[in-house]
């Protein structure tokens, strides 16, 4: 029986490894993980007889199930372990009668599930690890190259006051940093066992369930949780968040990137590359298909964000439904901020950069970008109040009469009586009025190399 697939937009949303991780192989393969581990810590504290550990062991690898029956069956048991364990049992017994009746031992179905998927986003988290310390290095790199790059800021999507490219870039890189830095914050919290049986006191195991919970929780390389979570699920849910936060903040980069391409504005670029970004029917087209990703991403995620956290109020002590709302929703989050990440990755070091046309740009408002430079120059004269009326007069008129700033300036005594000529020529000089920008990117540089180190 073959299930349909559906991967036409796999491909361009998400990324193949973190697919993997949660594939019907993965998820299966992390429950049997969980199964295997609990025969090696019970045979360890000798509650099960060693001799049937190997046995139990070797069926504990996804290739030997039927991933369609498992389908079926899971339609009519509620979950994926309780089909899981007991096909586990049976390939089990086919090789060792005796072993079959240790297998499960003293555990329930949501331990296999939580534990397994706790084991998947450490492999998650690894991968979001490694694409974000790569991210991190090629926007410090593009940061410290475009540091003196000026071009236009933008309030409201309106002309502001000069920045630097590098600048901006170093606005990105910083959130990045933070990102990384919570995703090291959160591992202890999150990379921990599930294990409390029944109804969480493991009273299956009698005096030696919390022996029994410590020997897996090595087993597995996870940390051993004050007590079990099948109904606190504010790990989850924490890691949710922080995926929904990177997700936003490659989204911001996404966003700002597509607007710099429109042709209005001309500045930034994805890199090109045969095939990409063209359209079916313009040939002129060169859209920014990589931040169509990277925002449709975060898009996305708030929705999934809001489903694992309307899924927090799970019912005393095993879910009915709220549980299950998670079992896609992390998944989902995992794989599309990979996806997101991947984007980033093809675009960030490979960005093709216009400063001629960011100088030109600069130049649209005829000096309008530095009125505020002229206005603080003035008011150290005759007062910020009187400062600023002036010269938002003067902006008035050159844009009534078409003109550019320094000409109205020039022509107004109360400007000339206090600032000279080249008093003037500097202050209307974008490359002057550039304040921290430089300081930012240095900054944001260090603390992405002080984390690195």
């Amino acid at each position: 029986m073959n299930r349909p697939t559906n991967q036409l937009f796999d491909s361009y949303f998400t990324q193949s490894a973190m697919r993997e991780i949660f594939s019907d192989r993965g998820r299966v393969q992390g429950m049997l993980d969980f199964e295997a581990a609990l025969a090696c810590a019970e045979a360890g504290i000798e509650l099960i007889p060693p001799e049937v550990v190997a046995d139990i062991v070797a069926a504990c690898r996804a290739e030997r199930y039927d991933f369609d029956a498992l389908a079926i069956a899971i339609g009519s048991a509620g979950n994926s372990a309780i089909p899981l364990v007991k096909a586990l049992g049976k390939e089990v017994a086919g090789q060792n009668p005796a072993a079959e009746r240790y297998v499960h031992l003293g555990a329930t179905s949501q331990d296999a599930m939580d534990s397994g998927l706790v084991l998947q986003l450490r492999a998650a988290i690894e991968l979001l690890e490694g694409d974000m310390a790569q991210l991190a290095d090629v926007l410090a790199q593009q940061a410290l190259r475009y540091a003196g790059t000026p071009m236009v800021g933008r309030t409201w999507l309106q002309q502001a006051t000069p920045v630097t490219l590098g600048m901006k870039i170093a606005g990105w890189l910083g959130a990045i940093t933070r990102h990384r830095q919570r995703l090291v914050e959160i591992k202890p919290r999150l990379l921990c066992l599930q294990f409390g049986g029944a109804s969480g006191s493991l009273a299956a195991l009698g005096d030696q369930a919390f022996v029994v919970a410590q020997a897996l929780a090595t087993e597995l390389k996870l940390n051993l949780p004050e007590q079990p979570w099948h109904t606190q699920r504010d790990r989850l849910v924490e890691f949710a968040s922080l995926l929904g936060m990177i997700a936003g903040s490659l989204g911001k980069v996404g966003r700002d990137l597509s607007l710099l391409m429109q042709t209005e504005v001309g500045e930034v670029f994805e890199p090109t590359a045969p095939g990409k970004g063209g359209s079916s029917t313009m040939p002129h087209k060169r859209n920014p298909v990589g931040a169509a990703v990277m925002i449709g991403a975060a898009t996305r995620a708030p929705g999934l964000v809001s489903t694992m956290f309307a899924a927090m109020p799970q019912e005393h002590e095993r879910s009915l439904g709220l549980w299950h709302a998670e079992w896609e929703t992390l998944p989902q989050l995992c794989c599309l901020v990979s996806g997101s990440l991947q984007q980033a990755l093809q675009v960030v070091p490979w960005l093709e950069v216009d400063a001629e046309r960011m100088l030109h740009n600069l130049q649209l408002s005829q000096g309008l970008v530095l009125a505020e430079a002229v206005s603080i120059a003035l008011a150290q004269r005759i007062g910020r109040d009187a400062a600023h009326h002036l010269i938002e007069q003067c902006c008035r008129r050159a844009v009534e009469h078409g003109v550019h700033l320094r000409e109205v300036l020039d022509s107004e005594p109360q400007v000339s009586a206090q600032l000279s000529a080249d008093e003037l020529e500097r202050l209307l000089d974008p490359s002057h009025y550039l304040g921290q920008a430089q300081c930012w990117v240095e900054r944001a540089v260090a603390d992405h190399q002080a984390f690195t180190l």
